[in-house]
């Protein structure tokens, strides 16, 4: 099996899905129903956690910025990585994702094999 990281991504500032408490509960069933299911088939390597829209980017001249980028529309929400015998099935994995219902989307990264040499 490999990794991937699974980047859920979302308009930055979107609240739409917190209109109510009732679409509040509903989502969060979704949520927990879908991550329920990919542990429950062994695919989950490592729960992520929400991310807060605001951060700060320092670049390679160690300028720090306010972050994530500004001219951005759409930021980093949260993340997980996963377990899948390829690209292919790491996708169908992410077809699932309740951030799709929420407009939202999930970015899949294959995690590299370490080779560091020490």
């Amino acid at each position: 099996m490999k990794e991937f990281l699974f980047v859920f991504r979302r308009e930055l500032g979107a609240r739409d899905f917190e209109s109510s408490p009732e679409k509040m509960q509903a989502l969060w069933k979704a949520w927990q129903d879908w991550t329920g299911s990919l542990t429950a088939q062994n695919k989950v390597a490592a729960m992520g956690k929400r991310i807060d829209p605001d951060g700060k980017v320092v670049n390679h001249n160690k300028q720090v910025t306010d972050g994530p980028y500004v001219e951005v529309k759409e930021g980093m929400a949260g993340y997980m990585f996963v377990k899948a015998a390829n690209i292919d099935e790491a996708v169908e994995l992410a077809k699932g994702c309740p951030n799709l219902m929420m407009g939202g989307s999930v970015e899949i990264r294959s995690v590299m094999a370490e080779h560091y040499a020490g």
